[in-house]
């Protein structure tokens, strides 16, 4: 089988991020979001892995390379335009060619991985599978409704309450997908769409099944869902201390520290991931936060946040909390006098400040 991954998104719900930088490569837990997808990939015994990108193709071509850091081979999908899922898939067809495989997004992250998914499909007799998982509000998702193993009907963001099972992201498909996308109009956003693909399926009398996930699924599209992804992703790495750390500092709880970082008479309460060459200095680092490489952090306190790389850090007054803080970043004490708040913010940026 084949594995096929959609990172072409604009990421527009995390902007001012992704004004910069490509919403698969927001880190969490010190690593891109995307390389947790083609890691799941790689255990699943995937070695041969299609990327579909956008306008951000370069900066995803440059984090991952030919593949060869995992062992697998990447081949470059460029997509012509912001077509929908189901056009992607659709412009990936010369990669792809007639073998089944494995369709994810590049954003999103399941506990457990994928493993047993692709085992099922390998070796089963469906024309596809879908991963579907209960939430609590299936409006905003595409929903599936089931008959016994099979999957009846796919409705999407239902307005009546039809089906708690929502549609994860991840799907296999065999060769009749081409028959199904090759039917395919553009929806009313213009895109041709997946579920309308997988649609298609169900209504000529193709084998549809659907895969119930019990875990953890993370959708990174909004900051609270990329802290909280952190989150989840923090308590899962093992701890390790590869960088300096003084007699005047205290480490408790689960702590990664990169190499050459310093952590100079401060306190750190896991689960941290500090970067490699990141100076931590009088300050104090609580539970949740990933810091980034190249970050100096002095003199002030940071908790459940992410800080990308080369972060400057110094002499803030009151706790950061809850922050996605993006590359490059200065943040410092004003002047004693006069009292001001000075910003220099981007568009859709979003500050608060206690007074």
């Amino acid at each position: 089988m084949k594995g096929l991954i959609l990172s072409g998104g604009k990421g527009t719900r995390l902007r001012p991020i992704t004004y910069t930088g490509a919403k698969q490569l927001v880190p969490v837990a010190n690593k891109p979001i995307l390389f947790y997808v083609i890691e799941d990939l790689v255990t699943a015994g995937i070695d041969d892995i299609g990327i579909v990108v956008g306008d951000t193709g370069d900066q995803i071509r440059q984090a991952v390379g030919d593949g060869s850091r995992w062992n697998v081979r990447v081949t470059y999908v460029q997509q012509s335009r912001p077509g929908g899922l189901a056009h992607a898939v659709k412009e990936s067809r010369e990669f792809l060619g007639n073998e089944r495989f494995i369709l994810c997004l590049g954003d999103n992250v399941t506990e457990g991985g994928v493993s047993e998914l692709v085992s099922e499909f390998a070796t089963g007799s469906m024309n596809c599978s879908i991963v579907l998982t209960e939430v609590k509000d299936p409006s905003g998702f595409g929903v599936a409704i089931l008959e016994g193993d099979r999957v009846a009907r796919l409705v999407e963001k239902p307005r009546e309450p039809i089906s708690n099972l929502a549609l994860v992201g991840i799907y296999l498909f065999d060769r009749n997908v081409w028959e199904a996308i090759d039917s395919l109009r553009p929806s009313f956003r213009g895109e041709l769409e997946i579920t309308d693909a997988i649609q298609y399926l169900v209504q000529n009398g193709f084998d549809v099944r659907p895969h119930i996930h019990r875990g953890w699924w993370l959708d990174t599209g909004k900051k609270d869902d990329v802290l909280e992804a952190n989150r989840i992703l923090l308590e899962l790495i093992p701890p390790a201390i590869h960088g300096y750390v003084d007699g005047g500092s205290l480490l408790a709880g689960r702590v990664v520290v990169g190499a050459d970082a310093r952590i100079i008479n401060s306190v750190i309460r896991g689960p941290v991931a500090i970067g490699e060459r990141t100076v931590v200095e009088n300050a104090y680092i609580g539970p949740f936060t990933a810091i980034a490489d190249d970050c100096v952090v002095r003199e002030s306190e940071i908790e459940h946040s992410i800080v990308m790389e080369h972060c400057h850090i110094e002499g803030v007054r009151g706790r950061i909390e809850s922050s996605l803080i993006g590359r490059d970043v200065e943040i410092r004490r004003a002047p004693e006098r006069p009292s001001a708040h000075r910003l220099t913010l981007g568009d859709h940026s979003r500050v608060e400040v206690q007074q």
